[in-house]
């Protein structure tokens, strides 16, 4: 659990320093690699929550 938590902190610092840089660069590709960063950190983040709420269930 703690694991998953800090890896799920590092993804969302990474990709909230590649918006940072986008900012202060106006390059596209680091907005680019910062929506691909968050969009699996959520993906990931939803499929283990929901792996927690079957367990509770079953």
């Amino acid at each position: 659990m703690v694991l998953f938590r800090f890896t799920v902190f590092l993804l969302l610092l990474a990709a909230g320093v590649c918006f940072a840089f986008y900012v202060g660069t106006g390059e596209k590709r680091y907005r680019q690699w910062g929506l691909v960063i968050l969009k699996w950190t959520v993906l990931a983040a939803l499929g283990f929550f929901a792996v927690l709420i079957l367990e509770r269930l079953l």
